[in-house]
Order: C-alpha cells, then sequence, then structure tokens
C-alpha cells in the first residue's frame, strides 16, 4: 500500500514564512562560513554576473549565461543566480530565500547532493523534477512558479494505474467492446 501524497505548500505558505528578519544576519552568516555563499559568489565572478542586494538578505547574481541548470533561477548560499529578463516576484524571491536557509540546514556543500537526490526521486516518483522534491516542497512549489504533478509510482516502485474503474486496454475487448 502506498502512502498519501501530501500536497504542496499554498501561496504564501514557504519555508521562510513567518521567519523573523532578525534570523537573516544569521543564515546570511552560516552560508558563509558553510562555504556555500563563497562558491555562489566566486561562481558569479567566474561567470561574470552582476552582483545586486536582493530582499530576504539575499544576492542576486544577474545574467546567468549557461543552460545549466534549466531554472529561470537557482541559488547557491545565499546568491540567487537568474537568467537575462527574468523578473523576480515577491513570491519567487521568497521561495529562493527558502533555498537559502536550506543550505543553512544542510551544513552548506552537502545541499547541491541531496538537492540532485531528491531531483532523481522526483523524477522517478512524479516525471517531474519538482513535485516530488523535498527540498522544493519546503520552499513552496506555487512559489517558485511549479505545477504539482500527482506520482506515477507507487512507494514501492509499481507503477500507478491512472486508468478509470471499470476500464481495462490492457486485453482484447470483451463481448460487444471496442478498443480504445
Amino acid at each position: 500500500m502506498s502512502r498519501p501524497f501530501r500536497p504542496a505548500l499554498r501561496p504564501g505558505e514557504g519555508h521562510t514564512r513567518g521567519q523573523r528578519p532578525s534570523s537573516r544576519p544569521l543564515r546570511q552568516a552560516w552560508n558563509l562560513v558553510n562555504l556555500s555563499t563563497v562558491l555562489g559568489l566566486v561562481a558569479a565572478a567566474v561567470l561574470r554576473c552582476p552582483l545586486t542586494p536582493a530582499p530576504h538578505g539575499l544576492v542576486q547574481a544577474r545574467n546567468y549565461p549557461l543552460a545549466f541548470p534549466d531554472g529561470a533561477a537557482f541559488t547557491v548560499g545565499n546568491v540567487v543566480f537568474t537568467r537575462p529578463g527574468l523578473r523576480m516576484t515577491p513570491e519567487l524571491w521568497r521561495h529562493e530565500s527558502g533555498h537559502a536557509t536550506q543550505y543553512a540546514v544542510c551544513l552548506g556543500l552537502p545541499f547541491l547532493p541531496l538537492y540532485f537526490l531528491a531531483v532523481g526521486w522526483s523524477l522517478w516518483r512524479c516525471g517531474d523534477t519538482a513535485s516530488a522534491n523535498l527540498f522544493e516542497r519546503t520552499a513552496g512549489l506555487a512559489l517558485g512558479g511549479y505545477r504539482e504533478r500527482a506520482p506515477i509510482r507507487a512507494w514501492h516502485g509499481r507503477r500507478l494505474d491512472r486508468r478509470p474503474a471499470g476500464r481495462h486496454d490492457d486485453g482484447p475487448p470483451g463481448p460487444g467492446g471496442t478498443l480504445a
């Protein structure tokens, strides 16, 4: 029996909801110490991404030029990389702030392999990179502009049957039936 699929957080319920502004300097300092923000700043310098202060104690690295990763914005420590022409909304800033907090909780750079494991799990479970990804769900799927997809596989690996009850298309038609 598979576990029920819990819906993602609703708009406004991102990981940073209720986060006090006084906790942001602590997150900023911890992400410097754990080297995740340092990695983000070095990557921004190497890629020549202009840096600007951003909401939630973040730094925006604008005009990210590479194709990977494929998202419009992504976070490394307290540095949010954005594609050219992306208009950041308050919701997206809150979503990315949630990822910065996740870097702090994961002690910095261990966030990266953990995140990619979560991407793999989500691809296997739901067929997309976010719907079953613990990190995207806790940062707020809707805040990040993601659409939640239902699982295509149960926890034990068996594909879930998506056919309506009473319909069986996997064999020859019954008496008077037709193939759909």
